[in-house]
């Protein structure tokens, strides 16, 4: 028993070595990433991102609406990103596109892969392998976001930014929620349960704006960077 033991404390060892090995060279492909999206994003314009489903279809409600927001900001003179796949990622490349504006999409490797659409500048397409470097590309370098209606990635970029700026880790930014109906119930459990139980505070529901027009939300962004200026967030 205790040679089988010690036998099997060895190849765990070997494992272990062998993973690690793996991490370090892990550590230079997260490297290469970051210069690689540092790189892409400082030569844009000043950029919102916008963000929202994958899921809806060119002459939907809200595909519409991202597209039309997307188009007023790019005329207005700022740089779309967008997660470079389809749905609302899509509406906001193209309303970039049809403005004239640069039009920059960060995209994903996925097991089902995400495939990037085809109104992306071609020099302004990069695709990621880590969500978290590519989450930082999508803040660092935005001086606005507006979130669209979505699914969990939408929630997630939604929750991550308003989450820095109550947390004093970036520079505050304008954080656009578009569509009231569609949101409705996440706000009556934010000003309802969340703020009710303290988990958060009514300064905390003053980082983000909710509104459903494309023009009151360009406005709001340029309002904001008049203020404000135009700087990298950390």
């Amino acid at each position: 028993m205790s040679i089988s033991t010690n036998h099997n404390h060895e190849i765990d060892q070997a494992a272990f070595l062998e993973a690690r090995q793996r991490d370090i060279w892990r550590i230079f492909k997260i490297m290469s990433e970051f210069v690689d999206g540092f790189d892409l994003m400082s030569r844009t314009a000043p950029a919102v991102s916008i963000f929202g489903s994958a899921r809806m279809t060119p002459g939907s409600k809200y595909y519409e609406l991202t597209r039309k927001v997307a188009f007023e900001l790019a005329q207005t003179g700022y740089g779309i990103v967008s997660g470079g796949g389809g749905g609302l990622m899509e509406a906001a490349n193209r309303g970039a596109k049809e403005a004239g504006g640069q039009s920059i999409g960060l995209n994903i490797l996925l097991p089902s892969e995400q495939k990037s659409n085809q109104y992306i500048d071609s020099d302004k397409l990069m695709t990621f392998q880590h969500f978290f470097v590519r989450k930082v590309m999508f803040v660092k370098y935005a001086h606005g976001f507006v979130v669209m209606p979505g699914g969990f990635g939408t929630l997630d970029e939604f929750s991550e930014a308003i989450t820095l700026i109550q947390t004093d880790k970036t520079v505050a930014f304008p954080v656009v929620l578009m569509g009231r109906d569609y949101w409705a119930k996440l706000l009556e459990w934010m000003n309802g349960t969340a703020l009710a139980e303290g988990c958060i505070s009514q300064k905390d529901l003053e980082i983000f704006h909710v509104c459903d027009e494309p023009d009151e939300a360009v406005q709001i962004i340029k309002d904001f960077g008049i203020r404000h200026g135009y700087v990298t967030n950390f």
